[in-house]
């Protein structure tokens, strides 16, 4: 166990510890950087809740403008955290961007599993400043039986 945790350092990969209150462990995505792709704050079956505080690095001009593909990550991370699987991934997604997201705002999202078929998941996930609807979008996830760069591994030694 301490040599896990000291290849975790090593690689400058440590797990994110989040401390929800009495609800789900998060089991997926555990190595994120919360900062950039948004705050865990609530997980239950089906259902996450992160926030994404924007800050300087996301800006894309003098103006403010956060660049999408941070609001897309923090999306990513809600739906992904609402399979709550360490092999879940994303496999597409459909979303459009509804309101543009400056530095300094802080934009919610909400992601709920719609349905489960097999090992399909589809998870919709609305992002929104204050009342303000900034992103929408469906996303489609595989839980596979092992980690994905596992499968891959296995493939290229047979």
């Amino acid at each position: 166990m301490a040599e896990d945790k000291e290849d975790e350092l090593e690689n400058g990969m440590e797990e994110t510890k989040t401390s929800l209150p009495e609800e789900l462990e998060l089991k997926t995505h555990r190595r994120i950087d919360q900062t950039l792709c948004g705050t865990l704050l609530e997980l239950k079956e089906g259902y996450a809740k992160v926030e994404l505080e924007t800050i300087r690095e996301m800006a894309v001009d003098e103006m403010g403008l956060v660049h999408g593909g941070f609001t897309f990550a923090a999306a990513d991370f809600a739906a992904m955290a609402a399979v709550n699987d360490p092999n879940v991934v994303l496999v597409s997604s459909e979303c459009r961007f509804l309101s543009p997201v400056k530095v300094g705002d802080r934009v919610l999202f909400v992601a709920r599993e719609l349905y489960r078929e097999s090992r399909k998941r589809k998870i919709h996930v609305i992002g929104t400043f204050e009342d303000i609807k900034v992103f929408e979008g469906d996303f489609m996830a595989v839980v596979l039986e092992r980690h994905v760069l596992k499968l891959k591994l296995l493939k290229d030694e047979e």
